[in-house]
């Protein structure tokens, strides 16, 4: 991250230019991992990935969740602590590419801000990358899914709820560096259809995630 961070700082004069250098980024990855760790990356489901604007939610056990998107979406935009925003290299990208930083001690303030911010990104054709959890959690830990997303899907109005499973934790482990080779696998789901009430939303997106990263276990 620092090198190609480093690297390709000339080039982050515009939102484009430093997406493409964050995507080349993230192929170097994929490509470091199958060459040097052992580790291969497979998509699923691309009949149900997301064309232009889009709500994502996922399944979060790895660091590699945040780079794999960057691989198969056109214009990926996280939803990220604000403390991330502040990092040197990973914070000057997250700004120029207009991630969207939240203060989760601003409570409602960040609630609202997270949609407004979220509003305006859908209008510039991005896909909105959200991890429910908050947090990394092990391959198989019970799941603790946050109230944020519900807000989100219900204040975005007519916006479906892309899903994503994953066992990416099984070769890069939340916590540590003790990478395993094996083979990762990411699947996109059939999304949930707008207009859904929070509860029903909530079990629905619990259960397809967790059932759907179960099952890559």
């Amino acid at each position: 991250m620092a090198v190609v961070g480093l690297g390709g700082l000339p080039l982050i004069v515009t939102r484009t230019s430093a997406m493409w250098v964050i995507k080349a980024w993230a192929h170097t990855v994929l490509f470091g991992l199958r060459h040097i760790m052992g580790v291969t990356v497979e998509t699923r489901g691309l009949e149900h990935a997301p064309k232009g604007s889009a709500l994502i939610a996922g399944k979060h056990q790895s660091m590699l969740d945040i780079v794999w998107p960057f691989t198969v979406l056109d214009q990926p935009c996280f939803v990220l602590k604000k403390e991330l925003a502040w990092m040197p290299i990973l914070g000057w990208y997250a700004w120029r590419t207009r991630m969207i930083a939240v203060d989760r001690e601003a409570h409602a303030a960040a609630l609202k801000k997270l949609v407004s911010d979220s509003r305006d990104r859908l209008k510039h054709e991005r896909q909105i990358v959200i991890f429910p959890e908050g947090t990394r959690t092990q391959p198989g830990a019970d799941p603790d899914y946050k109230p944020g997303v519900a807000a989100l899907y219900r204040d975005l109005g007519d916006t479906p709820c892309h899903l994503t499973a994953t066992n990416s934790g099984l070769c890069w482990p939340a916590k540590g560096n003790a990478f395993k080779p094996g083979h990762v696998v990411y699947a996109f789901l059939p999304p949930i259809p707008a207009g859904l009430k929070r509860g029903p939303f909530m079990q629905a997106l619990k259960d397809r995630i967790e059932t759907a990263s179960k099952a890559l276990l």
